[in-house]
């Protein structure tokens, strides 16, 4: 396993990071064990968690899994969405942000995190309030190092140069969605991150499941979240990314290699990405995201995949300006 800088934090973080969404609901306390067990033994030290994942339980799982190791390992959790009947248990208050790290940390069994993603953006609350609470929460040793989720470039930026005029930590992560069939996040966002020397670690590299290969069989899977989610049926329901997959699909098995191995390893292999958040309801599925380290993705064999879908156009819209000079 290689090890990146976080941010300009000088911490060492694993070029995966696991993220235990399916801990306490698709895969149980055993099956979660055996996945993180699986995830240190192949040199990862980076886990990522939210308070909402399956109601708290993913938290409480990981929490009890790290116990007797804590300070080997570089530990990311969330806040934003509603945690119970309170009005005001949810957003990016600073009322709320305090109670939502206590409550994590509890769970987690552990005196701080090293990172706290802002899980939204909360159009309500100026972004001056959250950032306050970040900060009060970095000066109680609660939190290390501010990050953002699903964040517009600019809105990112907005909460960097806020922090940076009052003297504030600085955000440090930002965690995008990125895959070969959500690719929006090369336009601003993976550029931005790389002006500011920020880290980007996104999620659903393999498209939510669909660029895993599993649905480009003649028989058709009988579960899985495409099927069973209508987020994930709006998400990837475009008949584009359904060909690409198939494509994408095809390519893989010509050089031997399994989809989700390549999905992953093409997301890692952007020059802004530090590392992709893997995951997977067992550890036969885990196996095929952990091989992707093992892919040497060059910049030709990017550029390759990368012509199997569709490059967005540039934030000026003026994507004849993109394409080679004759």
């Amino acid at each position: 396993m290689d090890y990146r800088p976080l941010g300009r934090t000088g911490v060492q973080v694993s070029r995966l990071c696991f993220g235990t969404m399916s801990f306490g609901g698709d895969a149980d306390e055993s099956t979660s064990a055996a996945m993180y067990r699986a995830c240190r033994a192949a040199g990862i030290n980076f886990f990522d968690t939210a308070n909402r994942y399956n109601a708290g339980r993913s938290e409480e799982i990981l929490g009890g899994l790290i116990q007797g190791h804590r300070e080997e390992l570089v530990l990311a959790t969330k806040c934003f969405e509603s945690i119970g009947p309170d009005l005001n248990a949810k957003g990016g208050s600073r009322r709320y942000i305090a109670r939502a790290v206590e409550d994590s940390l509890k769970r987690l069994k552990t005196d701080r995190v090293e990172v706290l993603y802002l899980h939204h953006y909360d159009a309500l609350t100026p972004i001056e309030e959250s950032l306050r609470a970040l900060e009060d929460l970095v000066r109680a040793g609660k939190i290390l190092y501010p990050a953002v989720s699903n964040y517009a470039a600019w809105q990112a930026q907005k909460a960097l140069d806020g922090q940076e005029a009052r003297g504030w930590a600085r955000l440090q992560v930002v965690q995008p969605m990125y895959s070969l069939v959500k690719r929006q996040a090369e336009v601003e966002i993976l550029p931005m991150a790389q002006a500011n020397a920020i880290s980007v670690v996104p999620y659903s590299p393999a498209g939510g499941g669909l660029l895993s290969g599993k649905y480009a069989q003649p028989e058709k899977p009988a579960v899985g979240r495409l099927l069973a989610n209508p987020m994930y049926k709006d998400r990837y329901g475009e008949d584009w990314m359904h060909e690409t997959a198939l494509t994408f699909a095809a390519f893989c098995k010509q050089r031997g290699v399994h989809p989700m191995s390549m999905a992953v390893a093409w997301v890692g292999g952007h020059p802004a990405v530090t590392a992709p958040i893997i995951g997977a309801r067992n550890v036969d599925q885990l196996r095929a995201s952990l091989d992707s380290v093992k892919i040497v993705m060059t910049p030709e064999l990017r550029a390759e995949i990368a012509a199997l879908s569709r490059t967005p156009p540039p934030a000026t819209d003026r994507l004849e300006e993109t394409k080679p000079k004759k």
